[in-house]
């Protein structure tokens, strides 16, 4: 329950400073792209939930690391890049899905943490576990490894 708490937190911590960044300051040119603090693993997480069920778009690029790859285990199983993912991410710009998200922390260390984020959807569910590393003060997404039921 604590976790969820602090989820919830982060989220609301980034929208209201989202907000206030976008009434303070003019809009990005597309040549500049927009910084996201992701200076712990929470808001790693949070952001990667973000982007992954409520189509957030910015920041995108710094939210992987350059190695980053994503396994997807169905009925086909098949392999992303990095490239491919953020390309896929930002078409599903303002992309809302309809499901329940959950995360969990499942190993930890100074420099990493393996999370858990399960989307639970009507009728099936996809399971994610990612890896993050503290890569030079900012967490990152190394890997990803999707499965669905």
């Amino acid at each position: 329950m604590k976790t969820l708490a602090k989820t919830y937190a982060a989220v609301a911590l980034i929208a209201v400073s989202t907000f206030t960044m976008a009434a303070g300051k003019p809009e990005v040119s597309n040549s500049q792209k927009a910084v996201v603090n992701l200076s712990t693993a929470d808001l790693a997480i949070d952001h990667y939930v973000a982007v992954m069920t409520e189509g957030q778009s910015a920041g995108v690029e710094q939210l992987f690391t350059s190695d980053f790859i994503q396994n997807v285990h169905a009925s086909e199983d098949k392999t992303n890049s990095r490239s491919e993912i953020i390309s896929f991410l930002k078409k599903q710009k303002g992309e809302h899905l309809n499901c329940k998200t959950s995360t969990k922390i499942i190993e930890q260390s100074g420099d990493y943490r393996i999370a858990k984020v399960t989307q639970q959807f009507e009728g099936s569910s996809k399971t994610d576990i990612i890896t993050l590393v503290n890569d030079g003060g900012n967490w990152k997404v190394s890997q990803s490894i999707n499965s669905y039921k």
